[in-house]
């Protein structure tokens, strides 16, 4: 029997044992105790807080001869999965998560949020109990699902004629730009709150030290507090933007008005022997097909600048693809991410600051006049303003032009 220093063996042990695997302890403690002869293994146990079965498992492995492989235990080993123990788990859970495709529209969670949680509350009252993780593990591995946001993709009821308007626009654009005439796409932002004691929070994040977001207020209550409203016309030839920051109301005027800004500061210096516009919108708000003070506003801008005004609407609920939208209002939401705007000149320069990497360039300026609601153009007045439907779907296609209406009557809204 030879002498053991257990504590210089326990040193041994408490420095290297907690960074090999369950097989390699094993192993290494057998040959310990294999090394040391009679009274090894006691020794070896004593040293290294294991039981002799451990020591004595790992020297029939010597004996038997190690085969290397990249397991710790043999095949079959550990706890049985939980769909073999229970086999009518994934079946039961594959209804819970899709209720009306499997068949059971009187699921318990048909009304509620379902979390991995509330899922495993679910099957263990339904007689599978389970725990939150392996239910996730479940809907991942098994089912095959994932985390999914809701896509907008399902555009409703669609006109007959969508996909020919589009291509009807396509064509006008190219014709334009190919001409070197001016082509905008306009459309309203929508109208932002306005406050600094307190202000109101702005979606997005922005890097600030740590612990020190800007602090706004609790509630948004809209009431009677200041409101900014961007309407916003971009150029596509020249790839740059305008916005003017209203404060009274986003009506037809109000939109013309933005125009008539636009060609007076960068339209006209930069087309100059432009004889005619082209102007692509949505189909509702200020400026809808349907709007007749919009069509009355646009003769009178076309008789004050000689253009010939087309104007082509997206068909209605495809807003989405006017190149406003993408290419102006979501450079300038990233811009101003998680900046509070505390008032309209914040507005301003904010949106004149944006610029893209594909060469944006921004011009905004407050307007500051006021737009009444209830103003009323008569049939004799929308005639006067000369407006021409166009061959292809009039209601949405059509130029304005001609002599200065009457001014329009104003009634109580």
């Amino acid at each position: 029997m030879v002498a053991v220093d257990e504590e210089v063996l326990a040193r041994k042990f408490e420095r290297l044992l907690p960074h090999l695997d369950e097989r390699q302890r094993r192993l290494w403690l057998a040959v310990e105790a294999d090394a040391l002869g009679r009274g090894g293994l006691t020794a070896v146990c004593r040293a290294a807080n294991v039981s002799a079965p451990t020591v004595r498992k790992g020297l029939r492995e010597l004996e038997e001869g190690i085969e290397v492989t990249g397991r710790v235990r043999r095949s079959g080993g550990g706890r049985k999965g939980a769909t073999t123990t229970d086999p009518g788990l994934l079946k039961a859970l594959d209804r819970l998560i899709d209720p009306h495709t499997r068949g059971d529209p009187m699921s318990p969670l048909r009304w509620t949020c379902k979390s991995t949680r509330n899922l495993a509350d679910a099957l263990t009252e339904t007689g599978h109990p389970t725990s939150s993780s392996t239910v996730a593990d479940l809907l991942v591995k098994e089912l095959r699902f994932s985390l999914q946001a809701n896509a907008k993709v399902r555009e409703g009821k669609q006109h007959p004629d969508r996909d020919r308007q589009f291509r009807h626009i396509n064509d006008l654009v190219r014709r334009f730009l190919k001409a070197g005439d001016p082509v905008i796409s306009i459309d309203t932002k929508k109208k932002e709150l306005i406050g600094d004691d307190p202000a109101y929070k702005n979606g997005g994040r922005e890097w600030q030290p740590t612990g020190s977001p800007e602090r706004v207020g609790v509630h948004d209550f809209p009431g009677e507090v200041p409101k900014a409203i961007p309407y916003g016309v971009l150029d596509l030839g020249a790839n740059a933007g305008f916005v003017s920051v209203g404060a009274d109301r986003d009506t037809a005027a109000f939109a013309v008005e933005t125009v008539r800004r636009w060609w007076s500061q960068l339209g006209r210096p930069t087309y100059p022997n432009a004889t005619r516009l082209l102007i692509t919108a949505d189909a509702g708000g200020s400026n809808s097909y349907r709007n007749r003070l919009w069509k009355f506003e646009l003769s009178k801008l076309a008789a004050a600048t000689g253009l010939a005004i087309t104007v082509c609407h997206f068909p209605p609920g495809t807003s989405k693809w006017n190149r406003v939208e993408h290419r102006l209002w979501s450079a300038v939401t990233a811009n101003w991410r998680g900046r509070p705007l505390v008032s309209h000149e914040v507005v301003v320069e904010l949106i004149g600051a944006t610029t893209t990497r594909t060469g944006l360039t921004v011009h905004a300026e407050r307007d500051t006049g006021t737009y009444p609601k209830g103003v009323t153009v008569t049939d004799e007045e929308l005639a006067a303003a000369a407006v021409k439907p166009h061959s292809f779907h009039g209601e949405w296609n059509y130029t304005v032009g001609g002599r200065r209406p009457p001014s329009p009557r104003t009634t109580d809204s």
